[in-house]
């Protein structure tokens, strides 16, 4: 190395070696890499702001609004761009509602991004675009509104305070209502300020489909009302109202409500497990009412017609239990609509029994038992039907006359609009269409109707919950003069969540009328009411309210034609 040319040679050699390297990342830079760096340069000094979609609204059956986007924004400034702060101030002064000396404080400054106000009304932002104020704009900050209030409001849900649906059709029709997010993309300063005016890139938000209900909102209000009375008058712990509206081919859900009841604009003044939808959510055991169905199964199997008779004391001892009558009577020779009337567990599961396992159970679940019905609702119970496996004759039992199965109250209205229909199950339906931001509809095609029993076996059915409401029959004080109506009580034990046992009770009324031309299905239970336990007692109030209002209401006239008269014990009499 003590040669100079040595060390030049090597020096070179150097040079070349870091001369190699910078043409290398050159290369690199300019040519490989250099959309990849090309993106990320750009990208410096600018940020992203999302843009809320308006959600779509929700209307009753007759466009009235349960739930709706109200127009709103949140105004900001670029201090920099103000020359006059005071006279901004006195400009905005009146239309915002805000002292002028606050707001002289917002627009003075050197920030590229202040807010002035939030929560501004469309028309108000409208008037300050007019007022032409240099530096001054507005973002998107749409507010969830709910006109109705607490009527329907477990079934609409609710929205947190930073708009994460949290309940009802809010939460479950998401996808539906929430639309697609815009965005916005703008330059930042150097000190990571908004630049408020300077706007790169923009994506308009997409709005939400609206959510048309078969929900009627004045007769869902009449329920809650009736219902809430109801809950008050037995001291229970809640309630539920269920009300079908039927046609042909539909079965709507004109009514639906809960008690206690929920206001989405104040949901925090609901205790959280009351905030749903206590009609789909609540798994209860039915009771009596369960017994149209069990009625229904043994007539259709050709074992027994309404009058046929049977020897039913007021208790029997079934796999070493007793099972006991709702009151304590002799031996009675009881026609199968006086089992019926009278509520008889006895004779009830001695008409079951004629029924082999498979065979009522098939029948029970075509009805609809132990499956959810479908009908978009968030946390719905699909109950509890004890499959085959196991199935018992204690079991087989109970299940006859409503213990040891479980239900939602939708579940049972829907059950009983079958026999309504003439042994045509047709789906609840509570969404009737979807609607675009065009005002574009488009029906929610509901499923195929399913035939469980046959018209004949309805007809007779229905005849027999004639009874129920007539002379002798555990209904009769229900009874809407001037109508025929197809009822049934029902008491049912309930679990007391204390000891896991027995300890409380349901009380429940559910039927349907014209019976002879059924044009709408109420039921109604009550959980745990403390005033008694007798479901004709403290729901029949109730459904009689419910359904002669919606009867009314819908101008369906009384009749004329009597209803049958199906003597309830075999010596042709009513009578005890």
């Amino acid at each position: 190395m003590a040669d100079p040319r040595k060390r030049l040679k090597v020096l070179l050699v150097g040079v070349c070696v870091l001369m190699s390297l910078f043409a290398g990342r050159l290369v690199q830079l300019q040519g490989l890499d250099a959309s990849t760096y090309m993106l990320t340069a750009s990208q410096i000094g600018r940020t992203t702001v999302e843009l809320a979609a308006e959600r779509g609204d929700v209307v009753d059956r007759n466009g009235e609004p349960l739930a709706r986007a109200v127009e709103s924004y949140n105004l900001f400034v670029d201090q920099t761009q103000v020359a006059n702060p005071a006279a901004y101030a006195l400009q905005l002064e009146t239309v915002l509602d805000q002292d002028a000396e606050t707001l002289q404080e917002r627009l003075t400054g050197d920030d590229r991004f202040a807010y002035v106000a939030k929560g501004v009304g469309g028309s108000t932002w409208r008037e300050i675009q007019d007022m032409d104020l240099e530096g001054v704009d507005a973002e998107n900050a749409e507010v969830r509104a709910y006109p109705a209030g607490p009527v329907a409001g477990s079934v609409v849900g609710f929205l947190g305070a930073d708009g994460t649906p949290l309940g009802g059709l809010e939460l479950s029709q998401e996808e539906v209502l929430a639309g697609q997010d815009g965005r916005v993309v703008y330059r930042e300063s150097p000190g990571g300020e908004r630049i408020a005016t300077d706007a790169v890139a923009r994506e308009e938000p997409v709005a939400g489909d609206g959510l048309e209900l078969t929900i009627d909102r004045d007769l869902q209000w009449y329920s809650e009302q009736v219902l809430a009375d109801a809950v008050d008058n037995a001291n229970a712990d809640g309630g539920t109202a269920v009300v079908l509206e039927l046609s042909d081919d539909a079965s709507e859900i004109a009514a639906l409500a809960s008690s206690p009841s929920l206001d989405p604009n104040n949901p925090e003044d609901t205790e959280g497990p009351d905030r749903g939808s206590r009609a789909v959510e609540e798994a209860y055991e039915p009771g009596s009412v369960f017994k149209p169905l069990t009625m229904a199964a043994v007539l259709e199997e050709g074992e027994a017609d309404a009058s046929t008779a049977y020897s039913v004391a007021d208790n029997i001892r079934r796999s070493g239990h007793t099972i006991r009558d709702h009151y304590g009577h002799p031996e009675q020779e009881m026609t199968l609509t006086g089992v019926l009337a009278k509520s008889s567990n006895v004779g009830t599961l001695q008409a079951a029994e004629q029924l082999d396992a498979e065979t009522f159970r098939g029948y029970l679940a075509e009805f609809g038992i132990g499956e959810a019905t479908g009908i978009g609702l968030p946390s719905e119970t699909s109950g509890r039907l004890p499959s085959l496996d196991e199935w018992s004759q204690l079991t087989h039992d109970n299940i006859s006359f409503g213990q040891g199965v479980s239900v939602n109250t939708v579940q049972m209205a829907s059950a009983y609009a079958t026999i309504a229909n003439g042994g045509v199950r047709v789906d609840p339906t509570l969404i009737s269409a979807t609607v675009d931001s065009d005002g574009e509809r488009t029906p929610v095609e509901p499923k195929d109707p399913q035939r469980v029993v046959s018209e004949e076996t309805a007809a007779e059915v229905a005849q027999m919950m004639e009874a129920v409401m007539g002379e002798g029959g555990t209904g009769e004080s229900a009874m809407l003069e001037g109508y025929r109506v197809a009822g049934k009580t029902g008491t049912a034990q309930r679990i007391d969540p204390e000891c896991g046992c027995y300890g409380q009770y349901n009380a429940s009324f559910m039927g349907f009328a014209p019976a002879d031309d059924p044009q709408y299905v109420v039921a109604v239970s009550l959980m745990n009411p403390r005033n008694g336990n007798s479901g004709s007692g403290l729901a029949g109030p109730a459904f009689s309210d419910i359904l002669r209002f919606a009867l009314e209401r819908d101008g369906v006239t009384p009749g004329e034609e009597p209803a049958p008269e199906l003597p309830l014990f075999a010596d042709g009499t009513n009578g005890e």
